[in-house]
């Protein structure tokens, strides 16, 4: 729900809105990683527990190198303002890589690996953290997005186990 309101949010206020499939590693890996969301897009999704986008541990993001080429791979598509849904490593990964912006941007520029002309535009990276934990251990907040649908899960699990038991007449250890 989450990425369906930021998605549609940001289409009613005419943006191009991309969907960055894979977390930080999809940053880096720039492609197919890296597509256009529509309003069609994140239709039907209300229903869905978890991430319609995939999450993956990133090793590479932890690098410098990494990170510029995630910053290189949204340049390429316009894009420099982001919408991190994520615990600490996602939130804390987010405000490095706008703190080093600027800086990874010259390198890029100087390389030859990007055109001059981005600086203009794109010299600044906006970002909008949203927690998004099942873990629920943000300080903060009381309840962060995913806490809800996971603890919903378990109790459908629960509600079926017993069933299974009761007609089974046997007792499961949860």
């Amino acid at each position: 729900a989450a990425v369906r309101s930021a998605v549609r949010a940001a289409l009613e206020r005419k943006a191009e809105v991309f969907g960055i499939f894979e977390g930080f590693q999809g940053m880096i890996e720039g492609g197919e990683q890296i597509r256009p969301f529509t309003w069609e897009s994140v239709g039907g999704v209300l229903q869905q527990g978890g991430t319609l986008l995939g999450t993956a541990r990133s090793p590479g993001f932890l690098e410098r190198e990494g990170r510029k080429e995630a910053v290189r791979n949204l340049l390429l598509q316009g894009i420099n303002r982001l919408v991190v849904i994520g615990g600490d490593g996602s939130l804390t990964g987010a405000e490095v890589l706008r703190g080093e912006w600027c800086t990874l941007l010259e390198e890029l520029v100087s390389e030859g690996r990007l055109d001059a002309s981005v600086r203009e535009e794109y010299g600044f990276l906006a970002v909008a953290g949203l927690v998004g934990s099942i873990d629920n251990d943000m300080f903060g907040t009381d309840l962060s997005i995913g806490t809800d649908s996971a603890l919903h899960r378990i109790t459908e699990a629960l509600d079926a186990i017993t069933s299974t038991a009761a007609s089974h007449q046997r007792t499961f250890v949860v």
